[in-house]
């Protein structure tokens, strides 16, 4: 599944700088003054999980590939960028391009090497500039549609007069400034607008660049307060420099440098596996001596469909899924010793795959 997340801020807010930590190289510019990046850099970073590196030491397989998250640093956005200042609509057409949206917000101060745009440190205001250009732009958006709704609605049809008082309700919420998002519509208003694409309708999560002496006493709760963020929106604390200086080292090195510091992991892990999580997304597994894979697919996906991730062809010609837990895998030392003590099971075409599932499929040629 080829699943993006675009990251957004203002500029001068540590973006490229994560950005770089968390492909761990050079690609993006960094430089004290706004549109240093101009064009959308792009990376794919794999999904930090533990439990394929020990299905490989079991299954010791010729290639090993990971789950993978595809991130795009979008330039800074500014105020005005919802009428094109700065370059603002070619910037919010890469933001609208994307599956899910991270806001990177400044919480480290001004020391004048690096000037905040606004002149001063405020983490709500930036959230709420940055929140007001895109509930803008998608109004602009849904103007464009509005019209033709109007229109198909005088035809009598039932659901265009559905389709048309969702798009006014839509209008509504966004006038007053709440995003589609904070809507909770429907799985089936949802696919109604799905053609839409609106930014405010993406999933977000919120991660506060923070300076080095802080990072320790940062929670995801502190973010919240001083965002004014709901309890449900997912916060990280990170410092940007912290993680560009992990980045460098060896992985050995990385968690001894971590550990001077008095931290777990780095931000950028859980950044990662947030991600993953903030878009429903589950994990399982094909294994055996010439591939290891993890496979991306939608919590709730019944077996056909997870099938359909490894060929599309494999959701029409399923016949059933041979199936055991990554935890009997394990703990067993492998296929083969899970198979003798019956913990391989079979599945048919209702079975939701569990995340963490070691799955083998059946398909008719």
């Amino acid at each position: 599944m080829a699943l993006n997340i675009g990251i957004v801020g203002l500029p001068n807010v540590g973006k490229s700088t994560l950005f770089n930590a968390m492909i761990r190289s050079r690609m993006a510019s960094v430089a004290p003054y706004p549109f240093c990046t101009i064009d959308p850099n792009i990376g794919v970073v794999e999904v930090p999980d533990e439990r394929i590196k020990h299905i490989v030491e079991i299954a010791k397989p010729a290639k090993t590939i990971p789950a993978t998250v595809e991130f795009k640093d979008i330039a800074g956005i500014i105020k005005g960028a919802s009428e094109g200042e700065g370059l603002g609509n070619k910037f919010l057409s890469h933001i609208r391009e994307s599956h899910a949206i991270i806001q990177i917000v400044r919480f480290f101060g001004d020391d004048g090497v690096v000037p905040h745009v606004h002149g001063s440190v405020d983490p709500k205001r930036d959230k709420e500039i940055i929140n007001t250009e895109l509930i803008l732009a998608d109004i602009q958006t849904l103007e464009k549609r509005l019209e033709k709704a109007g229109t198909e609605a005088r035809t009598g049809k039932p659901e265009a007069k559905i389709y048309l008082e969702l798009l006014q309700n839509v209008q509504k919420a966004l006038l007053e400034g709440r995003t589609v998002r904070d809507m909770n519509l429907s799985v089936e208003d949802s696919e109604r607008i799905r053609d839409l694409h609106f930014i405010t309708q993406k999933p977000v999560m919120y991660i506060a660049n923070i300076d080095e002496s802080e990072i320790k006493n940062v929670t995801p709760e502190f973010i919240r307060e001083k965002m004014d963020l709901a309890a449900n929106i997912p916060a990280i604390p990170i410092c940007a420099k912290i993680e560009e200086e992990v980045s460098d080292l060896s992985p050995e090195e990385g968690r001894a440098y971590l550990q001077e510091l008095g931290l777990k992991d780095t931000g950028l892990n859980e950044v990662i596996r947030a991600s993953y999580a903030l878009l429903g997304l589950a994990t399982y597994f094909t294994q055996g001596t010439d591939e290891v894979r993890a496979w991306t697919i939608h919590k709730g996906d019944t077996a056909p469909k997870a099938a359909a991730v490894i060929h599309t062809d494999f959701e029409k010609h399923f016949i059933r899924a041979e199936v055991m837990s990554y935890e009997d895998f394990i703990s067993c030392g492998g296929e083969l010793q899970a198979k003798e003590k019956g913990l391989m099971r079979l599945e048919g075409k209702e079975y939701i795959v569990k995340d963490g599932d070691i799955i083998y499929f059946r398909v008719s040629v």
